[in-house]
């Protein structure tokens, strides 16, 4: 299994304190490519599906988006189709990174495509945990990075995140000085807060010089929040992830992107899924959906409209939400066990599937924004099982 990993990545690997039986566990990982997640922890896998679709379901559970792309990029993915027995026939990858750079108002060398966000993920981790230089992250927060560190024996600290605020980027750096990688999630699954970019600068400018901040902006076109991209410039110590998962409704499409300096960029691909590869069409629906502010402010619109509304209708039943989210989702305290109306709303004649819980919050469910009739089957549902 070592041999997936080259010479330059073992000796890395070694020289960070991982023993040789070690780098087996490691090219494991790296080489599970769109399998990565049945690598990691098996109760984390069971979660994974029972959270999946379930036929005939309201799908409010997995903050996926309730449509597809926009319609220039269904568009672009039936014209790529066309020649999808050509592996790159009209530079697509290029194409896409030049649109990303423009967008964003960065250089191309700091956009580097992913087959999704998983991959990026668990690379980062590779690439700047070790056993004695470990991961911090808030809690509750995806949980992708946490699982990987304790995969690789990585140590892992957890700062408490209060209800409706952001990142205590404060004690992120308290619960470990010396960590490898400091991760923040903003807006954050499942709360939907955002740390605001001043505290992200805080951290990056206070942290350990030779560690690294991953900022995961998967919701970020949910929210007007300013992007973290804008703090790279010449640093080397800081990442910013995207997905194309959330509000261009391409999860099924795989599609991700990191940005950071080129050399961060050759660092984690020294540590990449070396399964799996990015499709013309993912590449070419990505390139048509980016630049449509128009479309992606009115999906934004839209969301923001069915989830006020759901949040007005559950406050007036007295039912708490926690407050702050600007993504689609947020987070209801039922007061008892969350896994309880989970399994309640799924057995409505609604038959509603939301999300799950988080153990630091075990009466808190996430729930996704769906389109407005989802919403509407989703008070529907709550109606009729919620006992206060």
């Amino acid at each position: 299994m070592t041999m997936m990993l080259d010479k330059e990545a073992r000796e890395d690997l070694i020289e960070r304190g991982y023993s040789r039986r070690q780098l087996a566990k490691v090219a494991a990982l790296i080489g599970a490519g769109a399998a990565i997640h049945e690598m990691l922890a098996a109760p984390a896998f069971a979660q994974q599906q029972a959270a999946r679709g379930i036929k005939g379901a309201v799908r409010i559970g997995s903050n996926e988006c309730w449509t597809g792309p926009f319609p220039s990029g269904v568009d672009a993915i039936a014209k790529a189709g066309a020649v999808g027995n050509w592996y790159d026939p009209d530079n697509y990858r290029g194409d896409l990174v030049s649109t990303i750079a423009k967008v964003e108002g960065i250089p191309e060398a700091q956009v580097m495509l992913w087959p999704g966000s998983g991959g990026p993920l668990v690379s980062t981790v590779a690439a700047y945990c070790s056993p004695t230089k470990g991961l911090v992250t808030a809690d509750p927060t995806f949980e992708s990075a946490w699982r990987t560190a304790d995969y690789l024996k990585a140590p892992i600290a957890k700062a408490p995140q209060a209800v409706g605020k952001g990142h205590d980027v404060k004690a992120m750096l308290a619960a470990n000085p010396n960590a490898g990688l400091y991760y923040i999630c903003t807006p954050n699954n499942p709360t939907g807060t955002i740390t605001p970019i001043a505290d992200i600068k805080w951290l990056l400018d206070n942290k350990p010089a030779d560690s690294m901040l991953l900022v995961d902006e998967a919701y970020i076109h949910f929210s007007d929040a300013p992007s973290a991209a804008s703090l790279i410039g010449n640093r080397k110590d800081i990442i910013v992830m995207r997905t194309f998962s959330k509000l261009f409704g391409m999860a099924g499409i795989r599609l991700g992107l990191t940005f950071a300096d080129p050399e961060v960029q050759k660092r984690l691909m020294l540590f990449g899924p070396s399964a799996g590869g990015l499709s013309i069409t993912a590449m070419a629906c990505g390139n048509a959906v980016y630049p449509e502010a128009a479309l992606i402010k009115a999906r934004r619109d839209e969301m923001i409209a069915a989830r006020d509304q759901t949040i007005a209708w559950l406050t007036k039943k007295g039912i708490e939400v926690q407050p702050g989210s600007e993504a689609n989702m947020f987070m209801v305290n039922w007061k008892k066990p969350a896994k309880e109306m989970q399994a309640a709303l799924l057995a409505s004649p609604e038959k509603v599937q939301i999300g799950r819980n988080w153990p630091i919050w075990p009466n808190v469910s996430r729930v996704t924004v769906g389109s407005a009739e989802d919403m509407t089957k989703f008070c529907a549902a709550v109606d009729k099982v919620y006992k206060a």
